[in-house]
C-alpha cells in the first residue's frame, strides 16, 4: 500500500535545454519546503538540490542569433556531410547554451538521505494481563518509508518536462508492525500456562531494588512458538548506568559486592516458570552453595554476564506473554507464563535432596516430565544440582559498607557508592 509525502517545490524548473543566464537566475533563488504527512514543513536550500543537476555545453542553431564568436565549422557530428551541408547563414546563427539534466546519483543521494531522516519504523504492540484478560498497554503503530528507487525514477522523469512544478508528491510504503494491537489472540495468548514464584525476604533494600529492575526487564516480553530466549540477551547491560546497585555476588569463589546483586532472584523465578510451562530448558546452573533466597533447593538457576546463561525453548504452538509481579509486602516475586494451552501435562518430581553434609553442601535432583494430550511424553529432563559448603564463601548478610575502593572499580563507581552510603 503506498501513501505520498507532500513535497511543495517552489520556482522548481525542470530543466530542458537553458541559456547559461537562463540556468543561473532560476536556480539562483530556488526553496523546497516539504510538507510531510504529519502538515510540519521542512525548508531544504538551494545548495542542497543543486547537486542534482549535470551541465554540458553545445552549440545550437539559432535564426534569429547572429554573432561571428562561435567556431563557423562547428557540428553537432564530425561527418564531412554535416560541414558541406552547412549554409554561410547557419554558420553565423549558431549559439553558445548548455544542457542541465539531473544526475541520477545526486538525486539518489538526496532521496536516501530523506529516508534517513523522516522515515517511520512501525513500532510492534506490547500486551499486558489485567484481570486475567490480556490487553493491550502499548499500541501498535504503522511504519512510513520512502521508496528509494521509485521516488528516484520519478523525480529524473519529471527533469525531462520544460514547464515548472509546484508540487511533487514523495511516494513512500507503509509497513505494518509485526504485531498488531489485535493480535492477542491470534498469537495464541489466551490464558496462563504456568507461573514460577520466589521467595526474598530478609533482602536489603539494594537487593529488592535490583530485584525490581531486573523483573522490570521481563515485563511484556513475548516469545514466539520455536524461539529460544536467553535470560542474559534479554536482561542487557548489568551496571550502575543502568539502574542497578551495588549488593552481594557470588564471584570468583568469594561473596562480594557488585552491581546488581540479586539478579539471580529473577532468573530462578522465571526457570521455574519456564518449567512449571512443560517449556524446554535448554541452559541451566545452579548456584555455587546454597542460598536461601532460592528455597526449595535445587530448583535455582544462577546467572552472570555474559555466562553461565539461563536458556529455554518456547515449544508451544503460540507466542508466549511474560508478566511480572511483586509483592513488596509478603516479598514475593511472580513470573507468569501466558499463551496457548495445548492439552499438555507437566509432572515435577522433587527437588529432593538426595544428601547433606554438616557443612551445609548438598545434591539434589528433580525430574520434569511433559507429556502431549496423546500422553505421549515429549520431554523427560533431569535437573541435578551439586551444592559446595556456605563455609567457603564469606556469608551473605546485610550489606556490606565499604571503606576502600575495589581495584576494578572506576573513580565514578566509588564516587557514587561513598554518596549513597553517606561516606
Amino acid at each position: 500500500m503506498n501513501k505520498y509525502i507532500k513535497i511543495t517545490i517552489l520556482n522548481l524548473f525542470i530543466f530542458g535545454v537553458f541559456s547559461i543566464a537562463e540556468a543561473s537566475s532560476s536556480f539562483g533563488f530556488q526553496e523546497i519546503t516539504l510538507v510531510k504527512n504529519d502538515g510540519s514543513e521542512i525548508s531544504v536550500p538551494a545548495k542542497v538540490f543543486s547537486k542534482w543537476t549535470n551541465s554540458k555545453p553545445i552549440l545550437i542553431y539559432d535564426p534569429q542569433y547572429k554573432s561571428e564568436i562561435e567556431p563557423l565549422n562547428y557540428c553537432e557530428t564530425r561527418s564531412m556531410i554535416c560541414a558541406l551541408t552547412r549554409s554561410e547563414r547557419m554558420r553565423h546563427s549558431l549559439k553558445k547554451t548548455e544542457i542541465i539534466s539531473a544526475d541520477k546519483e545526486e538525486v539518489k543521494s538526496f532521496v536516501e538521505d530523506l529516508a534517513r531522516k523522516y522515515d517511520i519504523d512501525p513500532v510492534d504492540a506490547t500486551f499486558t494481563v489485567e484481570n486475567g484478560k490480556v490487553t493491550a498497554f502499548s499500541l501498535s503503530k504503522e511504519g512510513a518509508k520512502i521508496n528509494i528507487n521509485e521516488n528516484t525514477q520519478y523525480i529524473l522523469e519529471l527533469f525531462n518536462k520544460k514547464n515548472a512544478l509546484s508540487k511533487i508528491d514523495l511516494i513512500y510504503n507503509i509497513e505494518e508492525p509485526e504485531i498488531k494491537s489485535n493480535d492477542a489472540s491470534e498469537l495464541g495468548i489466551i490464558g496462563i500456562i504456568g507461573k514460577g514464584e520466589s521467595n526474598f525476604s530478609g533482602s536489603t533494600k539494594s537487593r529488592i531494588h535490583n530485584v525490581q529492575v531486573a523483573a522490570s526487564r521481563f515485563d511484556g516480553i513475548l516469545i514466539k512458538p520455536g524461539e529460544e530466549l536467553s535470560f542474559v540477551d534479554t536482561l542487557g547491560p548489568v551496571d550502575g548506568e543502568h539502574g542497578y546497585k551495588q549488593e552481594l555476588v557470588i564471584k570468583n569463589n568469594e561473596t562480594t559486592p557488585e552491581f546488581g546483586g540479586g539478579v539471580c532472584q529473577v532468573s530462578t523465578t522465571a526457570f521455574r516458570a519456564a518449567i512449571y510451562s512443560g517449556l524446554e530448558i535448554t541452559a541451566r546452573k545452579n548456584h555455587a552453595y546454597p542460598v536461601h533466597y532460592y528455597n526449595p533447593q535445587g530448583m535455582d538457576a544462577t546467572i552472570y554476564i555474559p555466562r553461565p546463561d539461563l536458556r529455554f525453548k518456547n515449544n508451544t504452538p503460540g507466542h508466549i506473554l511474560i508478566q511480572t509481579d511483586i509483592d513488596l509486602e509478603e516479598k514475593e516475586l511472580v513470573f507468569k507464563f501466558y499463551g496457548t494451552d495445548d492439552g499438555r501435562k507437566i509432572k515435577i518430581d522433587g527437588p529432593h535432596i538426595t544428601s547433606r553434609e554438616n557443612d551445609g553442601s548438598m545434591k539434589t535432583i528433580f525430574t520434569q516430565t511433559v507429556s502431549n494430550k496423546k500422553d505421549e511424553i515429549i520431554i523427560e529432563d533431569i535437573f541435578r544440582s551439586n551444592y559446595d559448603s556456605p563455609d567457603k564463601y564469606p556469608q551473605p548478610g546485610e550489606e556490606t559498607i565499604l571503606t576502600k575502593k575495589p581495584k576494578d572499580w572506576s573513580d565514578n563507581e566509588w564516587k557514587k557508592y561513598k554518596k549513597d552510603h553517606g561516606l
